[in-house]
């Protein structure tokens, strides 16, 4: 399961008790604030594409949606999303759950923009039941982060 697999990434920095589960589901920006009780723009949402036949996360606020002439100016391609039966595959994590930590190795992650304007944000943490928290300095430790690009439109 996704979740113990970030369980026990996480374990590594001593911060999995940090890690909370939901009885209800947290799959889209909207359940996530509720289960959260936050607003829906601290939604740290992982977008899963496929950039020169490669996985790719980009890591956005809850409110924005990707710009598709900003992105092919940044990754020479057009935006294509991974198929949802391929995701898990590709990433590591099912759709719902997908978040930039313990995923298969040569993914990349990329932090938009967007996400800069909090202090701090709720990823996903494998599974589509959890979040963690995070300061933004802490999801550029933890993600691995490639680079921080703008490629969301507001």
């Amino acid at each position: 399961m996704s979740i113990e697999k970030v369980k026990n990434y996480f374990k590594a920095f001593g911060i999995e008790d940090r890690i909370r589960e939901f009885e209800t589901s947290s799959a889209t920006v909207e359940l996530a604030a509720a289960a959260l009780n936050c607003e829906p723009e601290r939604i740290a949402k992982s977008l899963s594409f496929i950039v020169k036949d490669k996985p790719v996360i980009i890591v956005t606020a809850g409110d924005v949606k990707i710009d598709n002439k900003k992105f092919k100016n940044i990754f020479e391609t057009k935006a294509r999303l991974i198929d949802k039966d391929r995701v898990e595959d590709l990433i590591g994590h099912e759709v719902g759950g997908v978040c930039p930590f313990a995923i298969n190795e040569g993914v990349d992650v990329y932090l938009d923009k967007s996400l800069k304007r909090f202090d701090t944000v709720f990823p996903a943490c494998g599974s589509s039941y959890s979040a963690i928290e995070l300061t933004i300095e802490d999801l550029e430790k933890y993600s691995n982060y490639k680079s921080w690009i703008d490629v969301c439109k507001y």
